[in-house]
């Protein structure tokens, strides 16, 4: 094998598996992603070449993993939370696949349950929510409005900050009850983990001070966030 896609987690360093935490201590390339751990980069060997993702676009990065992968060498490619689960990973897969290029996928505990669960906020719960729907914010006129509106249970928007007054204001329109509870969960998993909570009519003007990665969640299991927020610890990477 030499192309390896891992999960980084969902930003705590200590949320890797450990087959990827394996993967990284023996690498001879890593490619990673901007919100990957500092720590977790600094397992590489000393002698690995590390490539921030930083401005490079999505094709540059599939053509050095192609290039790297080609040679032989072992590369891991370090993608905050799961490859597949909005991490282009699956761009990345065809890329390495239609090159003939060896790879394997390392899933990885994905935001969509592990920030909420940090923030005290279970996404299923037993007679609230027995369906989650996720969504990606960032492009507002490609979703579903109104399946988004009658669907059942909790939703899980990510990359959509800085689209939330949009996104409330079309959830409402599309039937969505402006009392709704909705929390919004900045730097889930990390010491800095910021969560504030509101109806979906108010939530983004309370969020309005908050900064990306953040994810939002609509729906009544954010309601037990109010009964855990007391007694819910905080994560903490071993040292």
């Amino acid at each position: 094998m030499s192309v390896h896609l891992v999960g980084a987690g969902p930003g705590d360093p200590g949320l890797i598996t450990a087959r990827g935490l394996e993967l990284v201590r023996s690498c001879e390339v890593l490619v990673y992603d901007r919100l990957v751990a500092p720590e977790l980069v600094d397992e590489a060997p000393s002698d690995s070449l590390r490539i921030g993702r930083g401005r490079l676009g999505q094709q540059a990065i599939n053509d050095l993993l192609v290039a790297y992968g080609r040679r032989g060498l072992d590369v891991v490619r370090l993608k905050g939370g799961d490859p597949f689960v909005f991490g282009r990973g699956g761009e990345e897969a065809l890329a390495l696949a239609e090159a003939g290029v060896p790879f394997e996928v390392v899933p990885g505990v994905s935001s969509l349950s592990a920030v909420p669960a940090a923030a005290g906020i279970p996404v299923t719960h037993r007679g609230i929510s027995s369906q989650v729907t996720i969504a990606a914010g960032h492009d507002l006129d490609a979703l579903d409005w109104a399946g988004l509106a009658r669907a059942p249970g909790t939703l899980v928007f990510f990359m959509a900050l800085t689209s939330l007054p949009e996104l409330a204001r079309r959830l409402i329109t599309a039937g969505r009850a402006a009392e709704t509870p909705v929390a919004v969960i900045e730097k889930g998993t990390l010491a800095e983990q910021v969560t504030v909570t509101a109806a979906l009519s108010e939530i983004a003007e309370v969020a309005a001070d908050l900064d990306p990665p953040a994810l939002v969640v609509v729906g009544e299991v954010v309601r037990l966030e109010e009964q855990l927020r007391e007694t819910v610890e905080p994560l903490a990477s071993p040292a």
